[in-house]
């Protein structure tokens, strides 16, 4: 039924998902261990709804949706938005001039009050885009559009109804889980193109190459061969980074997230004459 037999890794964290979110509604007092596992693992469903928006899982179309159903109430928003926001602005525009999800967003340079503003703000101008795309399928597409809108119903239904339920543990186990999901993606997307060359081939996207960081998040580090094959299974992304790394700017190939972000956001702004290092564009082929 799988595409790829890797996905086996990707059931199995929304497996993992869906018994954390049981399992903690259930405890009589919040396990603060659990939670911060729980935490991450929603981190997790934002990077599985993103490759599934690219290739989807299963060879059959209703376990896709079933599936998007279940990845948007951990990941914090209707999987279907990837589409109009990711795959025809992003990766068309790649961080040039009309990507609404442009980095640093609301300022002109990196520093930490922009990475902080950027998710919020890149929130609210992606709005545009998917309305228009739903307007767009309602025009030449309505079976789609009743599909995608079905995402919207169960994304809401289900947060309305355990809501209904306990509200505290609603806000608890679900709305801050989505909430940090929905941040930590944007803040990825932010950090892979910042104080890049979004005109080079090999320049445009930063690479977080640790492979514990991509063990855990399948692959998401790999950013450069993403934008060249996004419809390349995770799981292939490795080799393929590995055929094009001479090419990419050193810079831009990083081994840890940690250093990178206590660096670039904490340190490096105390530092007199410290400044952002421009990659070099490489030769033209």
């Amino acid at each position: 039924m799988l595409r790829y037999s890797a996905d086996r890794r990707s059931v199995a964290f929304i497996g993992l998902l869906v018994a954390l979110a049981v399992v903690q509604w259930n405890l009589p007092a919040l396990n603060p261990a659990l939670y911060a596992v729980y935490l991450f693992m929603g981190v997790t469903a934002a990077v599985m709804s993103h490759n599934h928006n690219h290739l989807s899982m299963w060879k059959s179309k209703t376990i896709n949706v079933l599936t998007s159903y279940v990845l948007s109430i951990f990941y914090g928003f209707p999987a279907i938005a990837w589409i109009p926001t990711h795959n025809q602005n992003h990766h068309k525009l790649n961080n040039r001039e009309g990507d609404t999800g442009r980095s640093p967003g609301l300022f002109r340079t990196n520093h930490l009050f922009a990475l902080l503003t950027y998710p919020t703000y890149t929130g609210i101008r992606q709005q545009k885009d998917i309305t228009a795309y739903f307007k767009g399928l309602w025009s030449r597409d309505r079976k789609a559009f009743w599909i995608g809108a079905s995402e919207y119903l169960v994304f809401f239904g289900f947060l309305a109804t355990v809501f209904a339920l306990d509200w505290k543990k609603a806000l608890i186990f679900h709305v801050i889980p989505q909430q940090f999901a929905l941040f930590s993606v944007q803040v990825f997307n932010y950090i892979q193109h910042v104080e890049a060359e979004p005109e080079s081939d090999y320049a445009h996207s930063r690479n977080f190459v640790s492979p514990v960081l991509n063990a855990l998040l399948f692959n998401n580090g790999y950013h450069t061969v993403h934008h060249m094959k996004p419809g390349v299974h995770w799981s292939m992304t490795p080799e393929l980074h590995r055929q094009h790394e001479s090419k990419i700017e050193p810079s831009l190939l990083v081994k840890s997230f940690w250093v990178y972000m206590t660096w670039t956001f904490l340190l490096r702004p105390l530092v007199p004459g410290a400044k952002a290092k421009t990659p070099a564009l490489p030769p033209a082929v």
